[in-house]
């Protein structure tokens, strides 16, 4: 009984989390400082240059580039999510977050990265109807159809990870409330609890890979029958044509996944190397500023917008 008030009684102080980040190598912070503002700012820049140009240029508002628009906001918000926090703790050492707060980003964080393999499924699709099925593309992936799969994907995404975050943060902590990490992980903070964390394993292996791998499965699909219809091709100017739409999607969806994979299922261990950490920040921080770049130097509308945008600029 004694023993079970001395829990509850440390358990109520855990009120807040500490954010280690690199704490072992403080002669790095200005460093880290320095690279993580570069990342977000390039980010930024990037993402809302993409989204003024579709804004701005008629010939960019197809559905290809409406999702491009979701992916964009997307990874605003994803960057936005963590990287202040890590610029706070390398420049002024403000480790400290509160229960809310870290709850709070680790529902955006997860959810984000849901919403992302929903929106490149989507974009798989948009691509297999327009390579596949050139002459009903429009009236298949019409205004409402677009909508409703960006729709689905952004409350699929918010509701798929709801069911973790309201058991995480009814868990104990026993008074543990050390995060050796750069922002509330979601396995960090699993393997601080002293709950029994078997039901949210379960909830893990079940909902989130079952739904990623019929995602990943769908788009793989899509890209079989792309890959098949741009062969039959007999134009060679239109079989590159085909090729070069994709494979910027392509390459989001190989980088997405494959480091996802590797940072949700790798074998887990309670002290987190300065390698994996890195990795994960990274993770998190350069696929963000990766995407417009990806999409623009393989994409000959958005670099003529770019252009077009600049002439006009200079022209004023």
């Amino acid at each position: 009984m004694n023993m079970r008030e001395r829990q509850r009684a440390n358990q109520s102080h855990v009120t807040e989390f500490i954010i280690l980040g690199f704490s072992d190598y403080p002669d790095l912070r200005i460093l880290f400082f320095m690279v993580f503002l570069c990342i977000y700012l390039v980010t930024l820049m990037g993402n809302l240059t993409i989204l003024t140009l579709i804004y701005i240029d008629s010939h960019l508002h197809t559905p290809m580039y409406f999702f491009l628009c979701n992916l964009a906001i997307l990874d605003v918000c994803f960057s936005s999510c963590t990287i202040p926090k890590m610029l706070s703790i390398f420049l002024m050492d403000n480790k400290r977050i509160s229960f809310v707060g870290c709850m709070t980003q680790l529902y955006l964080l997860m959810s984000f990265t849901c919403v992302e393999f929903f929106l490149l499924t989507a974009m798989a699709f948009d691509r297999y109807v327009a390579i596949c099925n050139p002459l009903r593309y429009l009236i298949v992936m019409n205004k409402r159809v677009c909508a409703l799969l960006s729709g689905t994907a952004w409350v699929v995404g918010y509701l798929n990870v709801l069911p973790h975050v309201v058991l995480i943060s009814h868990y104990s902590f026993c008074g543990h409330n050390i995060i050796n990490h750069f922002f509330c992980d979601y396995t960090t903070i699993l393997k601080i609890s002293c709950s029994d964390r078997s039901v949210l394993k379960l909830l893990g292996r079940t909902l989130n890979l079952g739904l990623t791998a019929t995602s990943l499965v769908f788009i793989l699909t899509s890209y079989s029958h792309i890959f098949s219809s741009i062969l039959k091709m007999q134009s060679v100017k239109g079989r590159s044509k085909a090729f070069s739409t994709c494979s910027s999607h392509l390459i989001v969806v190989c980088m997405y996944s494959g480091t996802a994979f590797f940072v949700y299922l790798r074998p887990g261990s309670n002290n987190a190397s300065l390698i994996v950490k890195l990795f994960d920040a990274l993770y998190g921080t350069l696929i963000p500023m990766l995407n417009p770049i990806i999409y623009s130097l393989r994409n000959k509308d958005i670099k003529a917008a770019l252009k077009k945008g600049m002439e006009g600029r200079t022209g004023g």
